[in-house]
C-alpha cells in the first residue's frame, strides 16, 4: 500500500487524532495552561502540512470521531441529573446570569468588529460565537454569513474560555461552583464544560445546563436581529 492510498483510509485519521491527542496530555502535563484540544489540533495541521496531505483525506477517519461528540454531549446529562436538586435551587440565579450573558456576549462581539471596522461576514460569524459549534453554523447560515468562519471562532472562543476563564473568575474572586460553572457554561459552551467537569462534577454539571440554555436563549434573541439584518 502507497502513501497515498494509506491516508486515505480511516485508519489514517483516527491513528492521527488519537497520537496527536496522547502527545497533547503529555505536553499538558508540563504546561497545564496549554488546552489539549489546542494542541492537538496544532499537531494534526502540522502533521496535514508536512506531510501534504488534504483535509478532505483526513475527514475519512477524523470524521468518525467527530461521530462521538453526539454521545459525549448526551453523556453530559448524568451529572445534571445527580445535582439536579442543586441547580432547582438557583434556577432563577442560573436563567438570569444565562440571560445577561447571552446578550453581552453578541453585543461585545458586534462592538468588537465594529469598532475594528470589520465587514459584515466577520460580524455575522462573530456575534454567535458563544453558542456550540452547530448552534451557531445554524445561526450564521440563516443570516446568509459563511458558517465555516463561524466555527473557527465559536472553537477559540471556546478554547480562549477553557484556557482563562476559570482563572480570570478567581482573580474577580468568584470562586462560587454555580457562578463559575454559569459564566464558563454560558461563554465557552461545550470545550469549557469540559475542563470544568474534570475539576469538579458540580460546576460541570451547571456549566453543560449553562451551556444547553445559552444555545435557547440566543437562538431566541437572534430572532429580532433577523429582521435588522433583513
Amino acid at each position: 500500500m502507497t502513501l497515498g492510498q494509506f491516508v486515505q483510509q480511516p485508519m489514517f485519521g483516527i491513528s492521527v487524532t488519537v497520537l496527536a491527542y496522547v502527545l497533547a496530555l503529555i505536553i499538558g502535563r508540563r504546561w497545564s495552561w496549554l488546552h489539549p484540544l489546542l494542541v492537538c489540533s496544532a499537531l494534526i495541521i502540522l502533521v496535514l502540512i508536512a506531510g501534504g496531505i488534504s483535509y478532505e483525506d483526513y475527514k475519512i477517519g477524523g470524521g468518525m470521531i467527530e461521530f462521538f461528540l453526539g454521545p459525549a454531549t448526551v453523556a453530559l446529562g448524568v451529572p445534571m441529573y445527580k445535582h439536579a436538586q442543586k441547580i432547582k435551587n438557583s434556577f432563577v440565579s442560573i436563567v438570569a446570569g444565562i440571560t445577561v450573558g447571552s446578550v453581552m456576549g453578541i453585543a461585545s462581539a458586534a462592538a468588537l468588529v465594529w469598532c475594528l471596522g470589520g465587514s459584515r461576514d466577520i460580524l455575522l460569524a462573530m456575534m454567535p460565537k458563544s453558542v456550540t459549534s452547530p448552534i451557531a453554523i445554524e445561526i450564521i447560515r440563516s443570516f446568509g454569513g459563511i458558517p465555516e468562519l463561524g466555527a473557527v471562532f465559536t472553537v477559540l472562543t471556546g478554547l480562549l474560555g477553557s484556557m482563562i476563564g476559570p482563572e480570570v473568575l478567581r482573580w474577580f474572586g468568584i470562586r462560587e461552583d454555580i457562578a463559575i460553572g454559569t459564566a464558563v457554561g454560558t461563554s465557552a459552551h461545550g470545550i469549557g464544560t469540559a475542563r470544568l467537569i474534570r475539576e469538579s462534577e458540580l460546576r460541570g454539571s451547571i456549566s453543560g445546563f449553562s451551556m444547553g440554555l445559552t444555545g435557547i436563549i440566543t437562538s431566541v434573541l437572534f430572532i429580532p436581529l433577523y429582521w435588522i439584518f433583513h
